[in-house]
């Protein structure tokens, strides 16, 4: 870069005063447009659009990065099913289920939820690879929580570096403070009710899933497993299960 260049730069990071009305993520990507597209032709760009023009522009950047990454996730995919073929002449068969995009609602339990959405889904779609989990994990958020997660992997790529990481973030940024008392609370009082046994295993399950602070023992869990039982041959003989 020429001393011209560097003036140029110096000279655009100064004027990030001038953008207060932009959000981190959003002069993040304004950076990157800088990049990709140079520092003058934005500068000269934002200088030229009003406030809404500027948010518009900017949004509509970060979807098209949004877009590219998804494009990539199907890529891999594919690539990842064409090996596949090629090493088996049968596969096992996929279900391929769609899920509702997560964008922080205002239940308390919209992302527990989301996440037995999520769970079925990559269950469903035999998506085995953790980068492939994440990808698609990422591609069904939308909204604020969208740019949160995009913001998020562009400083540091390995920033959702598994399912499991992924669901810890989203659980420390979105997750009602109450939430995990509640799944608590319903935890301790859960009776088999009409279910069956196997789906009240899976209520069982998923509450459990959602004490990641304080998970609770599994003496714990089998006595309140056994106590929500119905009458019946199950609970006489629990060895049987």
């Amino acid at each position: 870069m020429n001393m011209s260049d560097d003036e140029d730069d110096q000279s655009f990071h100064s004027t990030r005063d001038g953008y207060s009305h932009l959000s981190d993520v959003e002069w993040d990507a304004v950076e990157r447009m800088g990049s990709t597209m140079g520092i003058h032709a934005v500068s000269v760009m934002l200088e030229a659009l009003n406030r809404d023009a500027q948010h518009a522009t900017i949004a509509k950047f970060i979807q098209n990065e949004l877009d590219a990454e998804r494009e990539k996730f199907e890529r891999l995919r594919q690539q990842k099913a064409a090996a596949g073929g090629s090493m088996h002449s049968r596969r096992p068969e996929t279900l391929k289920i769609d899920i509702s995009k997560y964008r922080a609602g205002v239940e308390e339990d919209s992302l527990l939820r989301w996440f037995v959405e999520l769970d079925d889904a990559i269950r469903a779609r035999r998506i085995d690879d953790g980068d492939m989990q994440v990808a698609f994990a990422q591609s069904n958020l939308a909204g604020r929580v969208k740019t949160w997660a995009l913001g998020l992997k562009l400083h540091d790529p390995y920033a959702l570096g598994s399912l499991e990481v992924f669901k810890s973030r989203l659980r420390q940024t979105f997750e009602p403070p109450r939430a995990e008392f509640r799944a608590l609370t319903e935890l301790l009082k859960l009776n088999q009710g009409k279910r069956d046994v196997h789906a009240y295993a899976q209520h069982l399950r998923h509450l459990t899933s959602c004490l990641s602070s304080n998970p609770v023992d599994e003496h714990t869990l089998v006595s309140v497993f056994m106590q929500g039982l119905a009458d019946g041959p199950v609970k006489t003989h629990p060895f049987r299960l």
